[in-house]
């Protein structure tokens, strides 16, 4: 599939398996809600490709743990990879890597966070992007966890610290995907 070559231009060896298998297991759990939800195809398609490339902006950030020794730091992912993405020629992809970040980040998340980000809002806005960013947080790209899916429980739990508003979006996705 072209997402994985193109993901394959940007990471190479031990990183690039590590993100491609994290990526891998978003985009099933992905089309495991868009089949749910009863998704047109194309809509299906978009979501297996974004998801398989919303990751790809680490190929530029510093997180050794990932084997990856680039110079930005690691909540940069997003943006550095809409950037790429763009390039590439593929902006509505892009816009997938720019607002997965947790539950989305706004504006204000930015300044009082002092993230190192422009100061715009990054929230997932369609129903493709909400259900990329809402499987991502399911799974880890640590080594060792790469295909265990957290419970609710544990992704409310790490939403938490960034406000109670973070749950209340994920919730919502819950009910919306009717994943009770």
């Amino acid at each position: 599939m072209w997402a994985t070559k193109l993901l394959a231009c940007y990471l190479e060896g031990e990183p690039f398996k590590i993100v491609l298998e994290h990526s891998l297991h978003v985009a099933g759990y992905a089309l495991e809600i868009a089949d749910r939800l009863e998704l047109a195809e194309n809509d299906r398609l978009f979501i297996n490709e974004a998801a398989l490339l919303h990751d790809i902006g680490v190929c530029q950030v510093y997180a050794p743990e990932l084997g990856l020794y680039g110079k930005k730091p690691y909540v940069m992912h997003g943006v550095l990879g809409r950037a790429i993405l763009k390039k590439e020629g593929y902006p509505l992809h892009g816009l997938v890597c720019e607002r997965h970040t947790g539950v989305g980040l706004t504006s204000e998340d930015i300044i009082r966070q002092k993230l190192p980000l422009p100061h715009r809002e990054m929230c997932p806005q369609s129903l493709s992007e909400k259900i990329i960013c809402f499987a991502d947080l399911f799974y880890s790209k640590k080594p060792g966890s790469l295909g265990k899916r957290k419970s609710v429980a544990q992704v409310r739990k790490k939403l938490l610290p960034f406000g109670e508003e973070k749950v209340i979006v994920f919730d919502a996705w819950l009910t919306q995907f009717d994943m009770h």
